[in-house]
C-alpha cells in the first residue's frame, strides 16, 4: 500500500506580491526552493495563515536571494501583500518506507523569506 505524506514544507513565508494579471501559479524565490525541495512545475498546497484560504497551485522559480512570494492568477484573490503563508508540497510513498522518510521543512525568516 502506498500513502501521501508531506515531501517539503516552507513554514511561515511572507507573501512579497499578488498579481492577479498573470496566468496562475506561485513564483518563490529558487533559494527557498531548492532549500526545500520544491521543485519547478511541482503541485503545491497554500495555506493562508491571515485569513483561512487554502489552495493549490505550482511552483514557478523566482530570483534567488529576493524573498519573493508572489501568487499569481485566480490565487492572487485568496491572498493580500504582508499575509503570512505555508506552502506545502506532498509525495506518494510505500508504507514501509513511509516509516523513515524526513520531509524537507525550511522555517525562514517571515520578516523578510530569507532563510536563516
Amino acid at each position: 500500500m502506498q500513502i501521501q505524506v508531506v515531501k517539503s514544507k516552507i513554514h511561515r513565508v511572507k507573501v512579497t506580491g499578488a498579481d492577479l494579471n498573470y496566468i496562475g501559479s506561485i513564483t518563490i524565490d529558487v533559494a527557498l526552493m531548492e532549500a526545500s525541495n520544491i521543485f519547478e512545475g511541482e503541485k503545491v498546497s497554500i495555506v493562508n495563515i491571515n485569513n483561512g484560504e487554502r489552495l493549490e497551485t505550482y511552483a514557478i522559480p523566482g530570483p534567488r536571494n529576493s524573498g519573493e512570494i508572489t501568487l499569481n492568477g485566480p490565487a492572487a484573490r485568496k491572498v493580500h501583500k504582508g499575509d503570512i503563508i505555508i506552502i506545502i508540497s506532498y509525495g506518494i510513498i510505500d508504507m514501509e518506507k513511509a516509516k523513515d522518510f524526513k520531509p524537507s521543512i525550511i522555517f525562514p525568516n517571515e520578516n523578510d523569506n530569507t532563510l536563516t
